[in-house]
């Protein structure tokens, strides 16, 4: 049905490409492209049968992503490549008239602000050129974000309180490693605290507001509120929220180590120079720890990422809770790859299917909530990630 080129060859881009050759009735011609080409043969070589074609782009350089989509001329482009490469590739789907769909929201390289503003500017343009934009389709945001409009459909006249639960309970084996790129992901769990509470903002120092909560098949793990981007986006989207907040676990060895990195200095994003050479302390510390894409030959456990949800139905309050759980072994059995960058890629390959079956195509730049929920939540269960829910239980909110 379409052709779709896919920007980004670390873990989650792995996994997309394996997602998308699957669905070869859907997507005619793959391309997978990023900086470093061998990385790319290497997945289409472990894929097979020649149903990928790889290429080396640069995705800071519109001229080179031009050149690109010019020759390849795909519908679609997912972009899982990083967070700050994103409107450069907004700019060149606009020059090209290529659609686009991306996993994490624009955050700029001299500080760690998570926002959809930048993205949200793009609204008129893609409208006026005819062409879709597709936000956060990973599972958080995506995927929560798609269980929550699934739940304000079907589920719920008002939703009141939404937490949004994120546990890996897996154990990769090493003293310490991220699930997805260092430098993203350290930048993530390190900022302040921020979550939605009666029409305003709540910020907390990192880690302040913390409890154990019980996961499915896992149990109780310590839980620490974060801000999450997707919380930016639901509140908007659905404004009978009276508090939406975002839970994340993390064992006591990872916040030891995370907190050891920030004293000395090893968090920072602002370049020093080092023997007369200017680095990035941050980049440096991605350089030196183990490859996320590489942790899931031994990974054992699971993850459990949901939403529960209290509202009102016909005049009554109801609890519910929706959610998955993800095999580490199971997702490297299938694709190479660790759950965590399962988990982001399955959602992402699904969205590129609403999209060129056009349950999802419109112009404009768009968060997946506003999308129809049903046709995701099938293909969740078909692609890998099958979901379960929960109705009028304990939400420990």
């Amino acid at each position: 049905m379409g052709k779709v080129l896919i920007i980004g060859a670390g873990g989650v881009g792995t996994v997309v490409a394996h997602k998308v050759a699957q669905n070869a009735d859907v997507f005619t011609e793959i391309m997978l492209a990023s900086r470093t080409k061998s990385k790319c043969d290497a997945i289409a070589k472990a894929i097979g049968g020649n149903k990928i074609q790889t290429a080396r782009v640069d995705a800071d350089d519109v001229e080179d992503l031009k050149r690109l989509f010019n020759s390849f001329k795909p519908e679609l482009v997912i972009n899982v490549a990083l967070p700050y490469q994103d409107l450069t590739i907004m700019d060149a789907c606009l020059a090209c008239g290529v659609n686009y769909l991306d996993t994490a929201n624009y955050e700029p390289k001299e500080e760690a602000k998570y926002e959809y503003s930048w993205q949200w500017a793009y609204q008129d343009k893609f409208k006026e050129a005819g062409l879709t934009a597709i936000l956060g389709c990973g599972f958080d945001p995506g995927v929560t974000s798609v269980f929550t409009a699934y739940a304000a459909k079907h589920h719920f006249d008002e939703i009141h309180y939404l937490d949004i639960v994120d546990c890996n309970a897996g154990d990769h084996g090493k003293a310490f490693a991220t699930n997805f790129n260092p430098e993203i992901n350290i930048r993530e769990v390190t900022q302040k605290g921020k979550y939605w509470e009666n029409g305003e903002w709540i910020e907390t120092e990192p880690h302040a507001i913390h409890k154990p909560l019980n996961y499915p098949n896992i149990g109780a793990k310590e839980s620490y509120v974060i801000y999450h981007e997707e919380l930016e986006s639901l509140v908007k989207n659905f404004p009978t929220l009276k508090r939406a907040r975002f839970w994340m676990t993390f064992g006591q060895e990872y916040l030891t180590h995370l907190r050891v990195i920030q004293n000395i200095g090893m968090a920072r994003i602002d370049p020093i120079i080092y023997n007369g050479v200017e680095i990035v302390p941050i980049q440096f510390l991605k350089a030196v720890l183990p490859d996320p894409g590489e942790l899931g030959e031994n990974y054992t456990g699971e993850t459990s990422i949901g939403c529960r949800i209290k509202g009102i139905k016909d005049g009554k309050e109801r609890t519910y809770y929706v959610y998955n759980n993800c095999s580490h072994e199971a997702a490297y059995k299938e694709t190479g790859a660790q759950g965590v960058s399962y988990t982001t890629g399955v959602p992402a390959t699904i969205g590129a299917l609403m999209f060129m079956q056009g349950l999802w195509r419109k112009p404009g730049v768009f968060n997946v909530e506003e999308f129809n929920p049903d046709p995701f939540m099938d293909e969740l269960n078909k692609q890998g990630l099958p979901w379960h829910e929960l109705f009028d239980v304990d939400l420990e909110m």
